[in-house]
């Protein structure tokens, strides 16, 4: 039995500056669009580093048939904690874990020894890890990540929030950082990676060209099968007027693939990561 209390979740990142986002958000209020853009089934993902987060999205997908799955959160830190939250969560359309690890003050956090036994058993589980890894350093631990743990499918969410913004001002040596590392981690065959949150990344005023060349680089080194469409919905509200807006001009980017592959970014790779029943 899940709560539904919104209001009882703490969003630590949610400050006076975000006040466009600071409401309560339901799949039902995206549904219309959805269904508008052909998107029968999304996967809901953690937002806070806390349970109460956790329990509103899987009450979410309780009432609304779209949701195929929850990533979810769980005290990675404590491996005895996290095991038992999953056990506790086992008939639940779970299907993965985040933390928000971008937020963290341990620049090594994803490095630590209790981490990697949550990992591991993830990885027993065959449950995802989706990680934000937004700065150079936790890039490099997401490639050391990969190696130590073979068996774990991670997902690297919003193309790890390429510098579009820095590329449209001219300054391609933060772009060339941002690609070289993007390759590397991509040569590890257990990480994929979504495309999305890409129109924040890009600024304000940004277009569709803006948005391509980090998903061209994306399919180059990637490929269709290792890459999957999301909306970051709703904190792309941020720099867009609607769902529908990200959604079309994101699914524009992918106008030089055939039908197989963009049905892989469009929902292909998800299904498969994910383990979806759809």
């Amino acid at each position: 039995m899940h709560v539904w209390n919104p209001e009882a979740v703490h969003y630590p990142w949610l400050t006076h500056d975000l006040t466009a986002i600071d409401r309560v958000f339901t799949v039902g209020d995206a549904a219309p669009e959805l269904r508008e853009q052909g998107v029968g089934h999304v996967v809901l993902v953690q937002a806070a580093d806390n349970r109460a987060d956790s329990e509103n999205m899987l009450n979410q997908a309780l009432g609304n048939p779209e949701v195929a799955g929850v990533v979810a959160w769980v005290p990675l830190v404590s491996p005895d904690d996290t095991a038992a939250q999953l056990d506790a969560w086992r008939s639940e359309p779970v299907v993965g874990v985040r933390h928000m690890v971008h937020l963290e003050t341990d620049p090594s956090w994803l490095l630590r020894d209790d981490v990697g036994k949550s990992l591991g058993l993830l990885a027993d589980r065959r449950m995802t890890f989706d990680v934000s890894a937004e700065t150079p350093t936790l890039l490099a631990h997401v490639t050391m990540l990969a190696e130590r743990h073979p068996d774990l499918t991670i997902v690297l969410d919003h193309l790890a929030k390429p510098p579009i913004a820095a590329l449209r001002s001219g300054h391609r040596a933060v772009w060339n950082l941002w690609a070289g590392m993007i390759a590397e981690i991509a040569q590890a065959p257990n990480v994929v990676a979504k495309v999305s949150g890409l129109n924040t990344a890009a600024g304000p005023g940004w277009t569709v060209d803006d948005l391509r060349p980090a998903v061209d680089h994306a399919l180059e080194v990637f490929g269709p099968s290792r890459l999957m469409i999301g909306s970051d919905w709703p904190l792309a509200l941020l720099a867009a007027r609607s769902y529908t807006e990200v959604w079309t001009a994101t699914r524009d980017t992918l106008g030089g693939l055939d039908e197989g592959e963009r049905a892989e970014v469009l929902g292909g790779t998800a299904t498969r990561v994910y383990g979806l029943a759809v």
